[in-house]
């Protein structure tokens, strides 16, 4: 049981920092220690995602930080809860495709090797690149929901993706893109948990997993917070990059894994 509050505590603790929700790190890595149903790992990876952004975002509203836009975040966050929704569906329907409950997890792993590889190269060539400045209400809902859909999807909370479009289409700096991330993070995954609780689609688990995820979510935000103050958009950056590595390595191992278990 220490593993699941040692993982959940140092992927909050870094997703804190980097704005990427932890679930990037935990839903991998669990599925590679396989102690849990891949439906499991994605409902228990996205609980501790929203345990830690709650606590983050609830803990920089009440400092009176002025990161998150509202202006942009807000619709956002409204399109990512729905989407959150979506990709839930979209989840159920995929698995629905495989006699193999290890099937949806290969579709998992493979396509958040691809995400994060893109992720990674956007990262590294975000200087050469032009970045734009959306300000459509209704652009930002939509740019939400396709958000929204990919991460619950995935099982990931948010992720890395968050942050690219956030880069790109709102010319955000770094430590602004993971406060805005956080945010939006928080909202799909409460939307995609009350989904999941009223359908009656909660997977088995004991619940003192759940409790232990939760608690390790919270102490990594209360951690990641504290390293952030202490980080530079550069060292932030450096850490994002080196952890896109690690991920992207770990997916492939998982897909070749689940396709021939």
């Amino acid at each position: 049981m220490a593993v699941f509050f040692l993982v959940s505590l140092l992927a909050s603790a870094v997703g804190a920092v980097c704005g990427i929700g932890g679930g990037v790190i935990i839903k991998p890595v669990l599925d590679l220690l396989h102690l849990e149903s891949v439906q499991a790992v994605s409902f228990l990876s996205g609980c501790t995602v929203l345990s830690m952004s709650c606590y983050s975002v609830g803990r920089a509203m009440l400092a009176g930080e002025k990161r998150v836009s509202l202006a942009a975040g807000t619709p956002l966050a409204v399109g990512a809860a729905a989407g959150g929704l979506l990709g839930s569906q979209v989840f159920a329907a995929v698995k629905g495709l495989f006699a193999n409950p290890n099937g949806v997890g290969a579709v998992q792993a493979g396509c958040l090797a691809v995400v994060t590889a893109g992720t990674l190269a956007y990262t590294v060539c975000k200087s050469r690149i032009k970045t734009r400045r959306v300000e459509s209400k209704w652009a930002c809902v939509g740019i939400g929901l396709a958000l929204g859909c990919v991460s619950s999807f995935l099982g990931i909370g948010g992720g890395p993706i968050n942050l690219v479009v956030l880069y790109f289409f709102f010319s955000m700096e770094t430590k602004t893109a993971a406060a805005n991330s956080l945010y939006i993070i928080f909202f799909s995954q409460l939307a995609n948990l009350l989904a999941t609780v009223v359908s009656g689609a909660v997977p088995a688990f004991q619940p003192v997993t759940l409790v232990l995820m939760a608690a390790g979510g919270i102490g990594g935000g209360i951690l990641g917070r504290s390293l952030n103050k202490r980080m530079d958009n550069h060292a932030v950056d450096v850490l994002f990059i080196g952890l896109m590595a690690v991920i992207i390595g770990i997916s492939i191992l998982n897909s070749v894994r689940y396709a021939v278990g």
